[in-house]
């Protein structure tokens, strides 16, 4: 077997210097874009607001922006809130194959160290480009079964936002590999704090970026660790998953292919594990054109989180709704798409959600779950008022590198999600930084 940290260390290191591919760097910008898509509109919400207020003494000093007060302070302090708030509104991008959302911790990370060190834009792309790289593959290899009991956004985040922050401030291949294994030990997050109503989910994030780059500054500056730290009997894989990690599988195609290329982007504003529903009923609705009010029944077979993570019949709060297949579904009747408003009193609030709800069941179906998490597919079945059934198979969900969002999506996306949270002239600066621009993207003076 390859040595994982060594081969890991080695991809992320040739990043720093080897020639850029125009759909690499292009794929990158997307992602920028997509993490102020989903950022912005976190920091108007807890918990990054009341984090805000929680950590105001431990701002520092510095030039990273943080998007939740617009003020400036030190990197860790920007990306901890930062992250936290990306990861609130449910929009971050996926890495579906790792069941990992890669952009929340380590976009925060390294926009937070490049703003600090004044970092052109170059070396911002490719330290984002490596922490992706080394945490999608570290997923691919512990997953599916990490999942059962962690969060790989909050475990594999903190790896990812290590290489990201290592890499900008110059740390040496070997350097590299020990950030990765230092940030093995700070990693964390547990399945339970996704359940109920509590805030710990957006925190996931935001103390994955934040321990991440605390890992690659203490790399940076020759701090050592086990580089067996991943795959040795009692590391990182084998404590969190059900063997040592299935390297063969990670490590398939590297130099050759790298993951930022083949990240999904999020079209709803809900848990992607309800995605193949949403996207085969809108299929099913508009070949059927059944009436809303004709429908008597709507059922989803889809895999093992489909079932365990959305199966949330009665959800109590915004959070809660983000991951109940029965709102979601109802929402997208009622509304064509769930997107913010979805999620906003008015709509928790109203009665034609809560018996529309009622009519929504979900259950896993055995070839569907084994297809995950390389396929997220869901066979959609609604039953008519005259007792009539018709169903759709969806194989695959809008936004995966097999159905990509374009490039105007994107930024349809974007313009609807930012839309009042920052003055429209800075929005446009952003965006126009982001896609088309040399400067780093936020800039200063930012008024939120």
């Amino acid at each position: 077997m390859n040595h994982p940290i060594e081969c890991l260390a080695r991809v992320a290191d040739e990043w720093q210097r080897r020639p850029l591919p125009p759909e690499v760097d292009w794929a990158t910008r997307r992602a920028l874009l997509d993490w102020f898509a989903t950022t912005l509109p976190g920091t108007r919400h807890a918990p990054a607001t009341l984090l805000s207020k929680a950590f105001a003494s431990t701002r520092g000093g510095g030039k990273a922006v943080c998007y939740v007060d617009g003020l400036q302070g030190a990197p860790r302090h920007a990306a901890l809130l930062n992250a936290t708030a990306s990861h609130t509104v449910e929009f971050d991008d996926i890495f579906k194959d790792g069941g990992y959302h890669p952009g929340s911790s380590t976009i925060s990370a390294a926009l937070a160290v490049a703003q600090d060190i004044g970092a052109s834009r170059e070396r911002l792309h490719r330290a984002i480009i490596g922490g992706y790289e080394v945490g999608c593959r570290i997923a691919l290899a512990i997953q599916p079964s990490h999942y059962t009991y962690w969060h790989t956004s909050a475990t594999v985040g903190t790896i990812g936002a290590a290489v990201s922050t290592a890499m900008l401030l110059g740390a040496s291949q070997p350097q590299i590999g020990h950030a990765i294994a230092l940030s093995s030990s700070f990693a964390g997050g547990h399945q339970q704090n996704l359940q109920g109503e509590g805030m710990a989910k957006p925190l996931h994030a935001g103390h994955a970026a934040d321990a991440g780059i605390l890992a690659g500054m203490a790399a940076a500056q020759g701090v050592t660790a086990s580089l067996d730290s991943l795959h040795a009997p009692n590391g990182f894989a084998a404590a969190t998953s059900d063997s040592s990690g299935d390297w063969k599988a990670a490590l398939d195609g590297i130099g050759n292919w790298t993951p930022i290329t083949r990240m999904t982007i999020k079209n709803h504003g809900c848990c992607g594990h309800i995605f193949p529903a949403l996207d085969g009923l809108k299929v099913l609705r508009e070949r059927e054109n059944i009436p809303l009010d004709q429908i008597q029944r709507i059922h989803i077979e889809g895999y093992g989180a489909t079932y365990s993570m959305c199966n949330r019949p009665v959800p109590n709060t915004a959070q809660e709704a983000r991951f109940s297949l029965q709102y979601c579904v109802a929402a997208f009747l009622l509304s064509g798409k769930v997107r913010l408003q979805a999620f906003e009193s008015a709509m928790l609030n109203d009665a034609r959600m809560r018996d529309l709800m009622k009519k929504v069941t979900v259950s896993e179906r055995q070839d569907i779950a084994k297809a995950y998490p390389a396929k997220r597919m869901a066979n959609i079945i609604v039953t008519t008022a005259d007792g009539k059934e018709v169903s759709h198979f969806q194989e695959s969900r809008k936004g995966d590198p097999e159905d990509p969002m374009s490039d105007d999506e994107l930024i349809e996306k974007y313009d609807e999600l930012t839309t009042g949270i920052l003055p429209r002239p800075e929005l446009e600066k952003i965006k126009g930084n982001i896609m088309w621009g040399n400067e780093l993207p936020g800039g200063l003076g930012l008024s939120i």
